[in-house]
């Protein structure tokens, strides 16, 4: 039987999967518009360790105190918008599912604006995200389920409660003040990791990676989530309870990467279909692949978004102008597209 349908990762694959990340979070701390030497980078990572360099105030500065704390955020960030993706597209069997199925992500942007409107700090506007994305959540669930329901119903809900949110967030632009306000929240909506620091990372990290951890220890069970309610009785699994348990992790690593970062699009669609095209669809590689693909894929968007020009761009541009045209290619090599 192939690797790709058992599951089973080559050695080669493993080592590419532990290296992409961190290589791409290494080139993250040289890259940039202060542009800091490798040998620099090295004897600062070094120093961290207990080792005796000496690096100047400006370059650890720029390193540890902007620099890695939005690199951390990129790798926690794209993991978790990947890997909710890819829960998504298992649960509804749906290639184009994403992680704002549920409509997490405009009850977080709304959350957000919301909290821009009344004047909160940072982190309030994060919390206030957070929790409105799982409120969303809840809204959608409670409308979308009931006796002789399936998931298509949850869909349409999703759909349904995304365009309210949507519409609030519109409501929450056209009463800002339009010279301090409306700025902010826009620029907010079309996703930054711009200042952010170790203490802003401490909102939405814990939920990310307690999401991470569960799906990663499921992955062997993800592959039932398509069958049915028999066929999963049969196999001894109890689809219901699996399901609840994917859709809060899914919304949880979703609605803290929002708060975080904002609304930033095609990672969770475009990162699962590459690796599923690579790795196969079965989850005990498709998980793990899609944790590293995205976490690295964030990484290299973010370091082009501040460096290629003198003011950052913001981050959902960028996936959209490299996601759109790489998916087009993905269908058409895949043959999902004929002309």
């Amino acid at each position: 039987m192939s690797e790709r349908k058992t599951g089973t990762l080559t050695v080669g694959a493993k080592i590419f999967l532990i290296l992409f990340p961190l290589a791409t979070a290494l080139l993250a701390m040289i890259a940039g518009r202060v542009w800091i030497s490798p040998a620099a980078v090295l004897q600062s990572l070094a120093d961290k360790f207990g080792a005796a360099y000496a690096v100047s105030g400006q370059a650890e500065k720029v390193l540890w105190t902007i620099r890695f704390p939005r690199i951390l955020l990129a790798l926690l960030a794209g993991a978790g918008l990947s890997v909710a993706g890819c829960v998504f597209q298992s649960l509804f069997s749906n290639p184009l599912a994403t992680p704002d199925t549920l409509g997490v992500a405009s009850g977080s942007c709304f959350g957000a604006a919301l909290g821009i409107l009344l004047g909160f700090g940072l982190l309030g506007v994060q919390l206030s995200a957070f929790l409105f994305g799982i409120a969303a959540v809840c809204l959608t669930w409670l409308s979308g389920m009931g006796k002789g329901r399936g998931l298509n119903s949850i869909v349409l809900s999703g759909i349904m409660i995304g365009s309210l949110f949507t519409a609030l967030v519109s409501l929450v632009k056209y009463v800002a003040d339009t010279e301090s306000q409306l700025p902010a929240i826009t620029y907010w909506l079309m996703g930054s990791l711009n200042g952010k620091s170790y203490a802003s990372l401490s909102v939405g990290a814990p939920a990310i990676l307690l999401g991470i951890l569960v799906i990663f220890l499921l992955r062997w069970r993800l592959n039932i989530l398509p069958l049915s309610e028999d066929e999963a009785r049969a196999s001894g699994v109890n689809l219901r309870a699996l399901r609840t348990i994917t859709v809060v992790c899914a919304t949880a690593m979703t609605a803290a990467c929002v708060s975080m970062c904002g609304q930033v699009g095609w990672v969770g669609l475009l990162v699962p279909h590459m690796c599923r095209m690579k790795f196969g669809s079965n989850h005990l590689s498709l998980v793990p692949a899609s944790i590293s693909v995205g976490a690295g894929f964030m990484v290299i968007v973010d370091t082009l978004a501040r460096s290629v020009t003198a003011s950052e761009i913001p981050i959902s541009i960028l996936t959209a102008i490299i996601g759109a045209p790489f998916f087009i290619i993905l269908m058409r090599r895949s043959g999902g597209w004929q002309s």
